[in-house]
């Protein structure tokens, strides 16, 4: 059930399998049909992989399938063989007009990518019609899809369950079930996904006729949700996992996490040895130096404990120490062997029961770390996952202070293994995301925050997701661009998708980008004033002339020294927002009085609608249906929200001007017609977590802003609602006999935003609570309150509790402390410094606080710098 497969290469790759397969490595040998092959061949495929050669023979027999792999989210694991077995047209006779292949992606942009393979490799097969589907939540879009003559569907667990509403049939005619990405499937769509599966165990059940029935199950990840999908829903499986860790899960490895002081790690190791060795047990302790095995070896000398080890210094070579460590346990001894990791490899053990991690592991090393058990991974799921009272095979970390910036990536792994986690290590993965969070600090703010309100994984996302003064201020819109927020003039020039844009803020009278292009244009239709440019910097502004019309631009990415050869510079539209790049040469010299006027390009982002079915993108239908819709036309919108050169509107109305009657008439409401997709969905968060996030600006820059969004209960019900069907004209009674009107329209959920924005205002006056770090001493606790030149500091002390406040650059910080044990009121002192307030408690009762606080409190840790620990001391608690 375990093997190992020896590349061409040195590196060894690991496997783990339920049942015995004969990898297929070679793609001229492999079980597929041969005209997937040629298809496969001339399209320069380069495999099999290590883990393809593994699945195809299983998938090309008609067998059920697991397969878990860091290849796991490729569909090749599973296209060709599945395309072979719908060339045995034998199969199927017995139905004919059935769909054969049903494979569910977690998305569409998945589904799509899927479907566009199939669409390539069709040409090797005969008479193969994939079909994508992807429904909105319309009714009747489901009701109008037409299957019959279709062999493979590939769609999303939403959609599918949409689609079966109007042909209840659709699963009778599935013999293949793929599930793309099971890791995704059951994360987001558990429910769903079971419903589904259910529906195909009685459409197989009440199948006429011995037809094949195979489900196949893909991904990266091991899943609570695959142990009852292999119980209930397949027949004997083959399960391949290609990872080491993946397998330790299935395997039912005991995953024990031991929180401990850096000086207080021998005590804890004999404290486990002390366990193990009560059973017969192959014990190896793994570190990452030569000291330590060192250190560790004595120390389990003198506390008599029988142990071997090795390092790349020790003069025993690995086949002499790994035949007396097997001897140690044949002779009904605990066999307890040292090393380093860079000696597992040449010692080749598989068959220890018990690995205990003295340094802690990086994610590399762990899966070398955890194969040494592997001999004792659990072989079927009748004795893995749970079912088993006592698990074979157990790893033990050790984490110390010194480890807190590894313990998120095993923190991960770990609970989805639904090990138990001490609570004080969530505290301590908390402050290391918030550490990595400021590592962000430079790059842009996160898309996705910006345009639905959340990210739905900040840990994996590479942009920052809170806010850069001197990024995201660093370049406002101007006061005069907004003259009313109730109502602003928005020319859309760039859309990015469906609810973000780049473009203008039009002004009604005036406007001073119009009078600039009109005399940019003018200028450089002179020919003696096109004076290209010989060489280009960086963020400088030039001309360039697209036809008739003369742009403003600057140069973003100017070609590197060693390029002379390239003549290409990256630009920026400062006026419109999109990129491009261009021939230096078509860059000409841009007179001062051209550059006066800043930059007019705004983002905009439209609020309070988001792709259906928890999607993270826009389906391209939507997108490619606002762009032609609103890019370039006139549009009227409520501003909710400004920060920097960004705009969030609610709502955004597409105007046709009549200037005859001076009125406008709203033709669409862009969110409405994004809702009329289908795709999209109400978020009526958005709004409220942009403010949210900029409660991070400081008090009084941000109460200004606040007042911008106050709502007028006066003016709030003349708003009235615009819709795809009506068009209002409504004359203006505000505006001078002069001015050209603007219709008014309904902004939905005004005293809504009224209330949030009278939330954030009471937020501000409570203030934030800053970091505080702790440390102790027999008779003290001192408190580190990390804040910058603090200004009106308060800082009041009773029997139980601390209350500190203090202003630090115009911000309020406020922690309000509840302490554990009991202090001395009138001998506690605070003392402010330039950087951080010292605060020092004096303990009623002399002795060892366990922790600070009644209450765990996030932004209250340990001071690792300072602590002090006896030897018999229990492990830490950080707050």
């Amino acid at each position: 059930r375990f093997q190992s497969f020896q590349n061409v290469g040195k590196e060894k790759n690991f496997v783990f399998l339920s049942k015995k397969i004969e990898p297929s490595s070679v793609l001229e040998t492999a079980p597929l049909f041969e005209g997937v092959k040629k298809e496969l061949a001339w399209n320069k495929f380069s495999g099999p992989t290590f883990t393809e050669s593994y699945c195809w023979p299983p998938v090309a027999l008609g067998c059920d399938v697991v397969a878990i792999s860091h290849q796991g989210n490729d569909p090749l694991l599973y296209i060709p063989p599945v395309l072979t077995l719908l060339q045995l047209k034998s199969d199927y006779q017995a139905l004919p007009g059935m769909s054969g292949v049903l494979i569910l992606c977690p998305g569409w942009k998945k589904a799509q990518l899927v479907f566009d393979l199939l669409k390539t490799y069709r040409n090797g097969c005969k008479h193969l019609h994939p079909m994508l589907i992807i429904l909105g939540q319309n009714k009747e879009a489901a009701s109008q899809v037409e299957i019959r003559g279709c062999e493979v569907i590939v769609t999303t667990p939403y959609n599918l369950l949409r689609l079966l509403e109007h042909n209840t049939w659709l699963l009778c005619r599935v013999c293949h079930l793929v599930l793309d990405e099971i890791k995704v499937l059951f994360s987001d769509t558990t429910e769903q996904v079971f419903t589904i599966l259910n529906c195909y165990k009685k459409a197989t059940a009440q199948a006429r006729g011995n037809l094949p029935h195979q489900i196949i199950a893909v991904g990266t990840q091991w899943n609570k949700h695959i142990t009852p999908l292999i119980k209930e829903f397949m027949n004997d499986p083959h399960i391949v996992i290609t990872v080491v860790e993946e397998a330790a899960i299935f395997g039912n490895v005991q995953q024990v996490l031991q929180p401990c002081m850096n000086s207080n790690r021998i005590a804890e190791l004999l404290k486990i040895l002390d366990f193990t060795q009560r059973n017969l047990q192959k014990v190896l302790v793994f570190t990452d130096s030569v000291a330590d095995v060192e250190m560790i070896h004595k120390a389990l000398k003198s506390n008599s404990v029988v142990s071997l080890k090795k390092h790349k210094e020790s003069k025993c070579n690995a086949g002499c120490v790994l035949e007396r460590w097997r001897k140690m346990h044949n002779s009904g001894t605990p066999a307890v062997l040292v090393l380093t990791d860079d000696c597992l490899q040449s010692l080749g053990i598989t068959d220890a029961t018990c690995v205990i991690h003295f340094s802690f592991p990086s994610p590399g090393v762990f899966g070398q770390r955890l194969q040494s058990l592997s001999d004792n991974f659990c072989s079927g799921i009748k004795d893995c996952a749970g079912d088993q009272e006592y698990p074979k095979a157990k790893s033990v970390i050790l984490v110390t202070e010194s480890s807190s910036c590894h313990v998120p990536g095993i923190l991960s792994y770990l609970k989805h293994a639904e090990a138990e986690i001490p609570e004080e290590l969530y505290d301590l993965t908390a402050r290391v995301g918030e550490s990595e969070e400021d590592e962000k600090f430079s790059r842009p703010l996160c898309a996705s925050l910006k345009t639905f309100g959340i990210c739905r994984n900040r840990m994996e996302c590479p942009d920052r997701h809170q806010i850069n003064l001197s990024i995201d201020m660093a370049q406002s819109i101007a006061d005069e661009m907004i003259e009313t927020r109730e109502r602003v003039t928005i020319l859309p020039l760039l859309i990015v998708h469906a609810t973000n844009y780049f473009g203008r803020i039009v002004k009604k009278q005036k406007d001073q980008y119009t009078i600039l292009a009109k005399e940019m244009n003018d200028y450089f239709m002179v020919p003696g004033h096109r004076i290209c440019v010989n060489t280009v910097e960086k963020s400088v502004f030039y001309g360039l002339c697209e036809g008739a019309i003369c742009h403003r631009v600057q140069v973003v990415e100017t070609p590197a020294k060693d390029e002379e050869n390239v003549c290409k510079v990256t630009i920026k539209f400062i006026d419109e927002g999109r990129t491009s790049q261009v021939n230096i040469d078509q860059l000409l010299h841009l007179p001062a009085e051209f550059q006066s006027l800043p930059p007019q390009a705004v983002e905009i982002v439209v609020c309070r609608v988001k792709p259906i079915d928890n999607e993270v993108e826009w389906n391209p239908k939507v997108t490619d249906h606002i762009n032609h819709k609103i890019k370039g036309k006139l549009h009227h919108a409520k501003v909710v929200h400004t920060l920097g050169r960004t705009v969030w509107v609610d709502p955004m109305v597409g105007v046709t001007s009549l200037p005859t009657m001076k009125m406008w008439i709203n033709e669409y409401n862009i969110r409405s017609e994004i809702l009329s997709t289908g795709l999209g969905t109400d978020n009526p968060e958005h709004v409220g977590e942009i403010q949210k996030l900029c409660r991070q600006i400081p008090v009084l820059d941000h109460a200004e802003r606040l007042e911008h969004l106050n709502t007028n209960e006066d003016t709030a019900g003349l708003w009235e609602a615009s819709s795809l069907q009506d068009t209002s004209i409504q004359e203006n009674s505000a505006e001078s006999c002069n001015s050209s009107m603007f219709l008014d329209v309904f902004f939905l959920d005004d005293a809504v935003q009224t209330k949030e924005a009278e939330d954030s205002t009471v937020h501000q006056q409570k203030g934030c609570h800053p970091q505080i770090k702790w440390f102790q001493d027999n008779a003290t606790v001192t408190l580190k309150v990390q804040i910058l030149r603090a200004a009106d500091s308060k800082c009041e002390f009773s029997r139980e509790k601390v209350a500190f406040s203090a202003y630090s650059e115009g911000k309020l910080y406020v922690a309000d402390l509840e302490l554990y044990q009991s202090v001395i009121a009138e001998k506690s002192t605070c003392v402010i410094k330039d950087r951080e307030a010292l605060i020092l408690l004096v303990k009623e009762k002399k002795g060892a606080w366990c922790k600070l606080l009644k209450d765990k409190n996030v932004h209250v840790s340990l001071d690792f710098e300072h602590w002090e620990e006896s030897e018999d001391e229990r492990p830490f608690t950080v707050g």
